[in-house]
């Protein structure tokens, strides 16, 4: 009886048990049709798009299928035609068969398990042969990307020209790609790009029209020994076709896609590592400029000196200033680092070079310092509205001519020049110190020969050796001027057949050789049978020792005697 007992209660438990066995069962049945059911289309695709076999591919580096990679991010590096002998068959402006490529991706999770919805932009370099835009050739691109089996599948973007959506938020937004916009060399089009584009490449909005872009990739985890960062890189590698839409054929060749993602965190070094080197150069400048300021500390001293020349370099580092601070605000975790480099340049351009420049400005007008402060007021506005009025307009004209910004670098890097025409001109006697000369020379390569020609550097720019040999070469011409006509003469170079004829202070004495006089300024006689070289003779006919009244001009260019101007020695 005992056992029959306990057997009559447990049928109704284990026919729960049954019970809740099978609905759980068609839960978890649910669950799993719901992600198959959802992949098969996607399937299909991938058969019609003849790359089948990319989904039965193991990943390479033994991780479970199962781990979800995120694959948002940066990834630079080249494209090419499987097909180098016919690149394109509807566009012959296709000329070139290789290049480099930028692909810029932003991953979201979906409803459906296991994919992801992908956005971005690709970004062709080297094109065409005779492509003039710094931009490349961009193709805005949307798709999925099923992490289960590493595989990228995306189309060309049906939105084009429509607004922003919050995943366009990311890309505009990437550091690396602030970086590019910034640097001018990836940036988004203006209507007026647009219409430059349209007007010069049309062949670009041709194949947005007839064809249909299709591009199926593979994506891998970079191993840990080739990866230089915590963060995790990854490599695509992709094949992009594209047929045409009136069905006549394919539009260009199919083309072969590689790029390996890149990791932030080291263009944040390279960005911190660059501020450092324009601070330290700021404050050499600093130095350097303290130095000349000495130099030329006298009225004398601070007319020879070329007021346009320090203008120019004064508007140059108001420039830098302002890039500066528009990188800081465009990538806000760098926003220290270049507000530090923007505060030492705007220290430079606004406190030293300023207040320089209005020195030079004063010591050119001697006889109007006795005239009333209204007068000097208003000289003086139409001074500053000259400065920051070519300051400004030089912001409009690199707007306008941004694709020639390096022919207007040269341009700005003509600021000895004035000085050497000013030396000509005036026959001026040692305007500069040496070490001045020098010093601002190789500083202010500093911030070109980097972006130019570094190619590690943290911007979106290849480097031009030509272009930065052709810099130094230029600048270093000027210098090397300026050196000579230190120690040679300001005027070393012109032929005497043309020069003016210019007052000698070593000519020949009319009054007897027994004569003898004193310099008012040393209070010393005079002994006039002595060299001719140590004695000079002003227009006024009074006579000085040639060491004491090179000094006295080096301050004050009039006579020591009677007040009268002097011309130059």
């Amino acid at each position: 009886m005992f056992p029959e007992r306990l057997k009559f209660p447990r049928r109704p438990r284990v026919r729960r048990r049954l019970g809740l066995g099978f609905v759980l069962g068609l839960w978890f049945g649910f669950l799993f049709y719901r992600p198959v059911a959802g992949l098969r289309p996607l399937r299909e695709m991938g058969r019609a798009w003849g790359d089948e076999r990319l989904f039965v591919r193991k990943d390479d580096d033994g991780v479970s299928s199962l781990s979800e990679w995120n694959v948002t991010g940066t990834y630079k590096g080249a494209w090419g035609f499987l097909d180098t002998t016919n690149n394109s068959s509807r566009f012959p402006d296709f000329k070139k068969s290789n290049g480099n490529s930028v692909i810029e991706l932003v991953s979201t999770p979906t409803k459906i398990k296991g994919v992801h919805y992908v956005q971005g932009v690709i970004i062709f370099h080297d094109v065409f042969d005779n492509e003039r835009t710094v931009g490349g050739a961009q193709i805005r691109v949307e798709g999925v990307y099923i992490w289960p089996f590493r595989q990228l599948r995306m189309v060309a973007s049906s939105g084009k020209g429509g607004e922003f959506s919050q995943e366009d938020d990311y890309i505009l937004s990437n550091p690396y790609h602030l970086l590019g916009v910034f640097s001018s060399q990836v940036f988004q089009e203006s209507p007026r790009d647009k219409i430059w584009r349209r007007k010069n490449s049309p062949v670009l909005y041709d194949v947005e029209k007839h064809c249909n872009i299709e591009f199926a990739a593979q994506i891998s985890r970079v191993s840990s020994n080739q990866n230089d960062g915590e963060r995790d890189n990854y490599h695509l590698e992709g094949l992009m076709e594209s047929p045409s839409v009136e069905e006549d054929g394919d539009c260009f060749s199919p083309l072969l896609l590689n790029a390996t993602s890149l990791n932030i965190e080291v263009y944040y070094n390279k960005a911190v590592n660059y501020t450092l080197m324009v601070t330290f150069v700021s404050f050499l400048q600093v130095l350097l400029l303290i130095r000349q300021m000495e130099h030329s500390n006298t009225q004398s001293g601070a007319a020879k000196v070329s007021i346009i020349m320090i203008g120019q370099q004064a508007i140059m580092d108001a420039y830098l200033c302002l890039l500066h601070l528009t990188a800081g605000i465009l990538v806000e975790s760098l926003f220290n680092a270049f507000a530090t480099a923007s505060f030492f340049k705007f220290v430079v351009f606004s406190i030293f070079e300023m207040r320089y420049l209005l020195a030079i400005w004063k010591a050119s007008r001697p006889m109007n310092n006795g005239e009333g402060w209204e007068t000097m007021r208003r000289e003086l506005s139409v001074l500053y509205s000259r400065f920051y009025g070519i300051l400004l307009g030089g912001i409009l004209l690199m707007y306008e001519f941004h694709n020639y910004i390096r022919p207007i670098l040269l341009l700005l890097y003509s600021f000895w020049i004035p000085q050497i025409i000013t030396n000509v001109v005036r026959d001026s006697r040692k305007p500069l110190h040496p070490h001045y000369i020098l010093g601002i020379t190789v500083t202010r390569l500093a911030v070109p020969l980097y972006v130019f020609g570094c190619p590690s550097n943290f911007m979106r720019i290849e480097p031009d050796k030509n272009w930065c040999i052709c810099l130094g070469i230029f600048i270093g011409l000027q210098a090397s001027i300026l050196l000579l006509q230190h120690y040679l003469g300001s005027r070393w170079f012109i032929p005497r057949q043309i020069l003016p004829e210019k007052y000698s202070y070593y000519r020949r004495l009319d009054q007897n050789s027994n004569h003898a006089t004193d310099c008012v300024i040393c209070m010393t006689a005079i002994d006039l049978t002595q060299r001719p070289s140590d004695c000079m003779v002003t227009p006024c006919d009074h006579f000085f020792h040639s060491g004491c009244l090179q000094r006295w001009m080096d301050i004050k260019m009039e006579c020591p005697t009677c007040r009268r101007p002097l011309p130059p020695a």
